[in-house]
Parts: structure tokens; sequence; C-alpha cells
């Protein structure tokens, strides 16, 4: 036992050491509290060779509770080191991008990082408006090239601490089953919103697209049954608890990218404001807590701050309220995604969320505006009264999605969740918070804005064959007449 420990001490001291050499030290310990000595038996003394020597007893054989025993020591991750697990998941915290630290080299490392995040945050967002000016389908593709690049972020640390490296199937398993959730979930998108023009096509898409559920659920049962096919006796636990990884990383990244993908089809608005406003909470906490910061908010995220949090979550409101004044006067933004005509429609006729609507004031307030002669009544959007409740989200609530990610990944001890892009981590880390915020604002619409769609509706008509529609246009026709509304439009 005392060998057992004079190994962890090494293991601990050593900030070189990989993870291979860890499950390494790890096996061997196992080994010194499983084996117990042989102790010589009257046969094995009398098997002498024929030149009075003694032969060798066959080395004994784990048993299956010992294989258990290492396989659950193999899972506990408490003795890996930061850079060790850094490096094991392609992320080298020391290293930095030698061009920007030569070119900053005359800044103390708190401005240097200002700096790096500054460029960086500007570029993306130069990135971000380029994709929005080339409209909805190319925000869809930016949204599925995010997720596969988080997906890989998350999984990769399950490679990395479950050491699967030597199961078979298993990394082309996650992936497929990446793959099959993907053709579910943006199967249903085109099916609801393309199904009108795809239906009526003579091809495989249209195969594809009749039987796109049953489908799903045949390539769902296909990697069922090869992951259960794959299982090796010794690695139960390590094969079951990487299946359970894979699924709760689709469940939080596919997912939730579905619900973004909802958003957009209901306009871009519903996208690109609750985006903004989980960017630009982060951006005006930084600065705040930057300048300001000197009050620690939660144990999780030491460099948060009171200050920063009460400064993002006052710029995001002001921020909030005006991009939403801005962008519902363009009906590039507001129009629910149409493509039902055979190519995209960015026009419609306006609801009333998106309609100029007068507003009375308290009376208290139109007592005080009355004595210095101002107007009782104020005209604005509905939608801005909309942008408050998702900007208190995204203030109050968003944050503690990054707190989330900032708890995970102290449990694996990793600073981020990769290193492509500088000053900022992986994609995952700039990502967190706009999860979270995509299903509020996909449930939110659904409780309060949604009403039903004419044009949404007319699709899944116009999907049916060619009798169905006409048998559904004289039944619609007899109850309108029965009901009186035809001879009232009349």
């Amino acid at each position: 036992m005392s060998e057992i420990r004079q190994r962890h001490v090494e293991v601990n001291d050593s900030e070189e050491v990989g993870l291979n050499k860890i499950e390494d030290i790890k096996k061997e310990d196992i080994r010194l509290v499983t084996e117990t000595p042989m102790s010589p038996s009257a046969d094995d003394s009398k098997r002498d060779d024929a030149d009075g020597g003694t032969t060798a007893a066959p080395p004994r054989e784990k048993t299956e509770k010992e294989m258990e025993a290492e396989d659950a020591l193999l899972l506990n991750t408490e003795d890996i080191d930061d850079n060790a697990m850094a490096a094991a998941i392609g992320q080298d915290s020391k290293k930095e991008n030698e061009v920007l630290d030569h070119a900053l080299s005359g800044l103390s490392a708190r401005w240097k990082n200002w700096v790096i995040r500054g460029i960086f945050s500007i570029a993306m967002i130069s990135g971000f408006c380029l994709v929005i000016y080339l409209g909805p389908m190319a925000l869809m593709c930016l949204v599925l090239i995010i997720q596969i690049k988080c997906f890989h972020e998350i999984i990769n640390i399950g490679y990395s601490v479950y050491k699967v490296y030597d199961l078979p199937w298993f990394r082309s398993l996650s992936w497929f089953f990446l793959v099959s959730s993907n053709y579910f979930l943006y199967g249903e998108n085109m099916v609801d919103y393309f199904g009108a023009v795809v239906l009526h096509r003579d091809d495989c898409l249209h195969f594809l697209t009749h039987y796109h559920r049953f489908i799903s659920f045949i390539l769902y049962i296909i990697g069922f049954v090869w992951f259960v096919l794959s299982l090796v006796k010794t690695h139960y636990l390590r094969q079951f608890s990487l299946f359970a990884w894979t699924h709760v990383t689709l469940l939080i990244i596919v997912t939730q990218s579905h619900l973004i993908l909802q958003n957009i089809f209901h306009g871009m608005v519903w996208f690109l404001v609750p985006v903004s406003l989980i960017i630009c909470n982060d951006i005006m906490a930084y600065i705040f807590g930057f300048f300001f910061g000197r009050t620690p908010l939660i144990k999780l995220s030491p460099k948060k701050t009171w200050e920063g949090f009460i400064g993002g979550l006052v710029g995001t409101m002001l921020f909030g309220w005006y991009l939403a004044s801005f962008l519902t006067k363009y009906d590039y933004f507001v129009c629910p995604v149409d493509f039902s005509d055979g190519h995209l429609n960015m026009t419609c006729e306006r609801t009333s969320t998106f309609s100029h609507a007068t507003y009375n004031l308290p009376r208290v307030v139109q007592f005080i505006f009355g004595i210095v002669q101002l107007p009782k009544s104020i005209q604005l959007y509905p939608f801005q009264l909309h942008t408050i409740g998702m900007g208190l989200f995204a203030s109050i609530i968003g944050p503690f999605g990054g707190f989330f990610a900032s708890g995970f990944k102290r449990a694996f001890k990793i600073k981020d969740f990769g290193d492509l892009i500088p000053g900022h981590g992986g994609m995952m880390d700039r990502f967190d918070c706009q999860l979270l915020m995509a299903t509020y604002v996909h449930v939110y619409h659904y409780s309060f804005v949604r009403a039903p769609d004419p044009r949404r509706l007319l699709q899944l008509v116009l999907a049916l064959a060619p009798e169905e529609q006409v048998h559904f246009f004289h039944q619609l026709k007899d109850k309108l007449l029965t009901n009186g509304l035809l001879e009232l439009a009349g």
C-alpha cells in the first residue's frame, strides 16, 4: 500500500504526466491491491524438471470482479491534472498565438486578454452580420455548423475522461447518432415548411419526406443494435457511461439547435434579437466587470462580479429596446420564412405584434406629463414589449448557462471547451448561454405570441393529394356557408 501512495504522490507532483501514464499507474495500483502472493503448494514442490528445477506455476488470470474494479477506478478523474486533460482534448492552455503575443508584448496580461477578446469579438460579429445579409438559409447552415462543432467539443471530453480509444466503434457510434438526430429534426422542418413543394416531386426526396419518421426510427435502431453488439465484457461500465454521455449531449446540443431553427422560421427577428441580447449582455458584463468589478458574484466563476452583472442587465435592456425598434421596421426580419410557391418569400402581411400600436401611460405619469406638456400616450411596436421579457431572461437567467458550463469544466479540470477562438476558448464557450436562451424564446413564442398562420395552413392543404384538396375545399365551403361567413365576406 505504501507503494501505491508513493505512486499517487508522484502523479500529483508531476505537471507533465499524461493520461496514458495515469492509466498505467492506476492499472498497476489495482494489480498491487488485487493480486495476492501465490504460496507454493505441496503439488508444486513435487513438479521437478529433468534438471532438478521446479516448473513455474502459470500466472493467475484476473477475475471478473477485479476487471470491473479496474474499470471503475479508471472512470475516476480525481487524479487527472489540468495540463494532461487539456492536452488530451487537443487544447493546450499554455499555448498562445505567437503573432498576437509578439504584437501585444508591451501590454500586461490583463490588457492583452482585453485586446485579443475585443479583436475576435469584432471579427465574429462582422461575420455574423454577413450571414444575416445572406438570408435565413445561410443562418440555418451556420446553426448546423456551430452545432456540430459544439458536439465535437463536448464528446471529445468524454473520450478523454473515459479513455475509450481502445473501445470498438464508439467514436463512429457517437457521430452516427448525431447524423441520425439531425436527419430526424431537420427532416421535420423540411416536412413542415417545405412539404408542399417536396411532396409533389417524383424523385427520392419525395420518398424520404413521406416516410421520414419511419426512416429516422430505423436509423436509431441500427445505432442501438450496433452499440449492443459492440459491448465488451470487461468495459460495460465505461461503454454505458459514454452511451449516456452521447445522448445527453444530443439532448443539449441538437434539440436546442432544432428550437433555434424553429425561431428562425417564425421570422428572423425571433432569432436575431435573442442572440444579440446574449452577446450584448456578455460584452457589457465583461466591460463593467473589467473596469468596476469589485464584488464576487458566484464561486463557480470567480471573475464574475455583481458590478458586471448589474451593468450587463442595464446595458442589455437598453440595447434590446432600440434594436427591436430598428429591426421591426423591415419585413425582411419580421416575416416568417415562406417557401410555399417554390422560392423564398420574405414579404408578408404584418401581424399585430409588428404593427404600430398606441399605449396610454399610467394615470400618475399622465398627470406629471400633463404638467410639463408632454404626450400622455406613446406609440411603439408590441414586439418591443416582448423584448423586455427576453432582455430580463438574457441578463438574469442566461448567465446561469455560463455558470453551468463553468462547473462542468471545473469538474474535468479544463479551462475552456477548446481553443478555436483566441481569447474566447471553444465554440461551446461562446454558445453555452445561447442554447438556454433559444429554448426560452421558443417556449415564450409558443405560449404568448403564436397565432394560426394562414400560409402555414395553406402549405398543409397543398401537401395533400389533388382529390383530397378538392374534398377539403368543398368541406370548408359548406362550413362557411353554414356559419354565414361566406355571404358576409361577399
